[in-house]
């Protein structure tokens, strides 16, 4: 038999099957089973998230004849014949090349005869957003006021191009990008039963390269089978991909975190000469602070932490040296350098400039650092002021400021400020603390 490409090999069949999708999947669950089957659907989301599959499923769940629950059981002539896209209720136009008014009257005209062998007759509209004007204008009536043995199902890429005349007439559904660790899940179910053998950082990184789209990481999985065999390692997915390890973005993390601006430099020029996307490196490190914020926010079980275990380890290590203000600040800054990469000609100036800028970010004390220091200076003498400033020069005592903290959340913020500002005490604490640190405040001070 002639090779089926993975994504159409192990394309979901059934609700179960579907990754990702789970508030999408209910809801359609529940319709089906309380039979509040709307008119119309809107599916809108990124590529290769499961739209038009979900479509599909949806379409052989309204016309099975034999369904497990509200499962359709993929064995009946209705099933089948959906599957193959050749079931004559259930017909499928692309917009893309079928978007003009006269492509769409036929369909309107036989919409008003009942289904040949099936419950409805369905029409699935796959990239409707590239549906001419009048296309849209004479479905409107139809879409309002079906036969009631009629639905259609709508998927776009670009819901904002679809006329709001015609969302309203719909259930729209937003479908999410694919977390990360469930592409990986899915990915090593695959190579179980395609009888490879492919590590875990390897899984991760096409789960990275695919961007939540898992019709791409399946693409790119076949791609490196076809590329190295039976056996992947991660280095064979970065090399294809022009990916950057794991272990190598986590430690770029690190620098940056700690100030190191020599190992800054050191690996983008790795990077660089290695044949990076330099860009996408941009984009990484921005989700890696992204994850950390979330961390910290709202613990390493959080729902929307994008990462697997083994990076989840690396996030809490990081989180216990820095304050979430500065993660966050310095995740403003990588989202500043993702909008000038969109202009800049020379991406590797920019990265290294505005990683060492967020290096300084991520080791300079804030204002806020500063009051809240200078408020336990005050509260618990001022014999070792200086010397506790000087000890931690970049962060603020940490002992101190949890002393601290209670009382100097309860005080009105202009008034401690004004007392702090005018405290003679304050001349000796920033004159403890470092050029960079100095400035840094300045420059907050300024923003």
């Amino acid at each position: 038999m002639s090779h089926v490409a993975l994504p159409l090999k192990y394309r979901p069949m059934t609700f179960a099957d579907v990754v990702g999708q789970e508030h999408v999947v209910r809801t359609l669950r529940h319709a089906i089973e309380s039979g509040r089957v709307a008119n119309a659907y809107l599916f809108i989301g990124p590529r290769g998230i499961g739209k038009t599959t979900l479509s599909r499923i949806f379409a052989k769940a309204l016309n099975c004849t034999s369904p497990k629950g509200v499962e359709p059981c993929g064995k009946c002539v209705n099933c089948r014949e959906i599957a193959a896209g050749n079931s004559l209720d259930v017909v499928e136009l692309d917009a893309a090349s079928h978007n003009k008014v006269e492509d769409v009257k036929p369909l309107l005209e036989q919409c008003q005869f009942a289904p040949a062998s099936s419950k409805y007759k369905i029409y699935i509209v796959d990239e409707c957003h590239m549906l001419s004007n009048a296309a849209w204008n004479a479905m409107l009536k139809t879409l309002e006021e079906p036969p009631p043995h009629l639905r259609f199902i709508f998927a776009t890429t670009e819901g904002d191009k679809v006329l709001a005349t015609i969302i309203s007439r719909c259930q729209r559904f937003d479908l999410r990008r694919i977390q990360t660790h469930d592409i990986v899940a899915r990915l090593k179910d695959v190579c179980a039963k395609e009888k490879v053998e492919a590590t875990d950082d390897a899984l991760l990184a096409i789960a990275r390269g695919a961007e939540g789209g898992m019709r791409d990481a399946l693409s790119s999985l076949d791609q490196l089978i076809s590329f190295k065999g039976s056996k992947i390692e991660e280095a064979d997915a970065l090399g294809v991909f022009g990916l950057v390890s794991r272990s190598e973005l986590e430690s770029l993390a690190g620098a940056v975190l700690k100030g190191d601006v020599a190992a800054i430099l050191k690996a983008i020029d790795d990077f660089d000469s290695a044949g990076r996307n330099m860009r996408r490196v941009s984009a990484e490190l921005l989700a890696h602070f992204r994850n950390l914020a979330v961390l910290q926010a709202l613990g390493p079980d959080a729902p929307s932490l994008a990462a697997t275990p083994e990076q989840v380890k690396t996030l809490v290590e990081q989180a216990k040296g820095i304050d979430p203000g500065r993660v966050f600040r310095v995740c403003d800054q990588l989202a500043e350098l993702e909008d000038s990469l969109r202009y800049a000609l020379g991406a590797r100036t920019l990265i290294e400039l505005s990683l060492i800028r967020a290096s300084r970010i991520a080791t300079t004390a804030t204002i806020e650092e500063l009051m809240k220091a200078v408020r336990a200076l005050k509260s618990s003498g001022a014999g070792s002021a200086p010397a506790a400033v000087s000890a931690a020069p970049v962060a603020a005592p940490a002992a101190a400021v949890q002393a601290a903290a209670a009382a100097a959340t309860a005080m009105d913020s202009a008034k401690v400020n004004a007392e702090v500002l005018a405290d003679p005490k304050v001349a000796d604490v920033l004159a403890a603390l470092p050029g960079a640190a100095v400035m840094g405040i300045s420059e907050r001070r300024r923003a």
